[in-house]
């Protein structure tokens, strides 16, 4: 710290903003995702499309919604503390997180269920005079950072309640950096690029990269127990968290940034990855990294899945892991170069003489300063070789990094042409994943085959652990005339693959209300029981989240 630089820094983050989230209500993003031309021939080839949009969207105002339930009482109450709004375009757009099934059922105007008001408190007290009147009056709140959610998380169910309001804490935005300590206090409002921004100000980084990260937030990171794309070496997101406050309808929890402690079970844990069950997270405190000098990203290729897991397990148990290891598997890779068009086709001309026609890839990535990425790199590099690796150099790196917030955008153009896209995560120890991986593929594969186009299912792993690591999935099928039943039972399927595997229900994409059926087989009734029961102290009244996490 220079002197200069004072012991303790706020930075403004802008004005304080309404709730209205940059996204389109009815997708990904607020811009067209740019299908490649070799993608579109594939999904012709192999699926039988025509490549025309015949999948439309549902003008807002033709959307059919219930009436408000909100009584006159509520609204003069939560006026009083907060901004209220009421108007279709707010009530549409936190009606919903961001799955397959959220976005079929918003594109024929059809939401599962429409909040009656949206609610956005100025700071924490007014969160607090939220719960306050919502408890009093029986009102179910759903918790809203930045409607990211691909598993139901902000789906605003009313459970035994009459009414239910969206509290979006858009104008929780505080940021304040401890440069002694190395911590960064942050407004659970925040969204990924804001607060990355703020940082980047101070020198700071936070590190956190998910793929979500254009549009969600602190405290929905703290809230799913998040993991971004260089989470090997930066950490999960509940790694990072060192401190926190909650507000509970039975009063304010405050988690003080302690080195360590023994002072019993961890409550910082217990808040991270409730999903909004338990309490409203308004400020997380998170350790922060100086900017690093070097980003070093590069591209290798393996003749197969199991040569590349064992090199990443190999580092893992010698404690060399880059900081991003993600590896693809045969499917997801080709399906990559496809969307790279010429550059992807020069490189499977290259693999091919090679000898790897089926190759696997694997991006590696390193942050610091550059003696420290050189130091860290050159036994990573050493042991990839002696596992078969073939180097491709930095591009691949480099285009990774361009386009790795990219996928999400696909989705709609995707869903246009009547494809169904959906993706599913978990994690599990090394000698189980890649038999995982092809059980979990052939569920797919089976349940997802309509008028006998079997669909694209691909993997690939990005968050290594010494015991194991995590495995993400992406399916394109058929729309066929169900989707969202279609989706469903295909889900249903993966579930019990990986349940019965002894793998995680989820690995970063939380529980919500579509992992809720299988959370009491991961972790027993006792466990179901000791989260119920924690529930009922935070929220004797039940208003919090219904319905998600623990079904009830």
């Amino acid at each position: 710290m220079t002197e200069a630089m004072p012991a303790v820094a706020a930075v403004a983050t802008g004005e304080p903003r309404g709730p209205a989230p940059p996204m389109r209500w009815w997708g990904w993003g607020d811009k067209d995702g740019d299908l490649a031309p070799a993608v579109l021939d594939e999904l012709r080839l192999t699926l039988g499309i025509s490549g025309e949009a015949v999948n439309p969207v549902i003008a807002l105002e033709d959307i059919e919604l219930p009436a408000i339930a909100l009584s006159d009482d509520a609204r003069v109450a939560l006026s009083a503390v907060a901004t209220v709004y009421t108007d279709r375009p707010q009530r549409v757009a936190h009606a919903a997180g961001k799955s397959f099934s959220d976005l079929i059922r918003l594109r024929a105007g059809k939401p599962l269920a429409v909040p009656d008001a949206v609610v956005v408190p100025a700071d924490e007290a007014g969160v607090v005079a939220v719960l306050e009147i919502a408890s009093r009056l029986g009102i179910a709140v759903i918790p809203f950072g930045g409607g990211t959610s691909v598993v139901g998380g902000v789906t605003p169910l009313r459970g035994e309640h009459s009414s239910a309001i969206s509290l979006d804490l858009a104008r929780l935005t505080s940021v304040t950096v401890d440069h002694i300590n190395g911590v960064a206090h942050l407004g659970a409002g925040l969204r990924g690029p804001a607060a990355e921004s703020a940082l980047n100000d101070l020198g700071h980084t936070l590190g956190h990269f998910p793929q979500s990260f254009e549009y969600a937030s602190i405290g929905g990171f703290a809230a799913t127990r998040s993991a971004g794309q260089a989470s090997t070496g930066y950490g999960r997101f509940d790694e990072m968290v060192c401190g926190l406050r909650c507000v509970t309808p039975s009063g304010t929890l405050v988690v003080p940034v302690i080195p360590s402690t023994a002072a019993g079970p961890s409550l910082r844990q217990m808040i991270l990855g409730s999903e909004g069950t338990l309490g409203v997270i308004t400020e997380v405190s998170v350790r922060v990294h100086r900017i690093p000098a070097v980003q070093w990203y590069e591209g290798w290729a393996f003749d197969s899945l199991e040569s590349g897991l064992a090199a990443l397990r190999r580092l893992a148990h010698r404690e060399e892991l880059p900081d991003v290891a993600r590896l693809s598997d045969e499917e997801e890779t080709r399906l990559s170069l496809l969307m790279a068009g010429s550059q992807g086709a020069l490189l499977r001309r290259y693999l091919s003489l090679r000898g790897l026609n089926d190759p696997c890839l694997l991006i590696t990535g390193w942050d610091g300063d550059a003696q420290s990425v050189s130091r860290r790199r050159d036994p990573v590099r050493r042991l990839l070789r002696a596992h078969g690796a073939i180097s491709l150099g930095k591009r691949p790196g480099a285009a990774w990094r361009k386009h790795r917030f990219d996928s999400p955008y696909l989705r709609d153009p995707l869903i246009d042409r009547g494809v169904l896209v959906e993706t599913l995560e978990t994690a599990a120890t090394w000698e189980r994943l890649h038999g995982l991986r092809h059980d979990v593929v052939a569920a797919l594969q089976r349940e997802l085959t309509v008028d006998g186009r079997t669909p694209l299912v691909g993997a690939h792993v990005s968050h290594v652990y010494p015991e194991g690591a995590s495995l993400y999935i992406t399916a394109m099928g058929l729309l066929g005339p169900d989707p969202v039943a279609t989706w469903s039972r295909a889900k249903a399927a993966a579930c019990e693959v990986l349940m019965s595997s002894g793998a995680t229900i989820t690995h970063h994409h939380a529980v919500g209300t579509d992992h809720a059926p299988w959370l009491e087989r991961e972790i027993g009734s006792r466990g179901i029981a000791a989260l119920r029961a924690l529930r009922r102290e935070m929220d004797p009244q039940g208003i919090l989240n219904p319905g998600k996490l623990t079904e009830g």
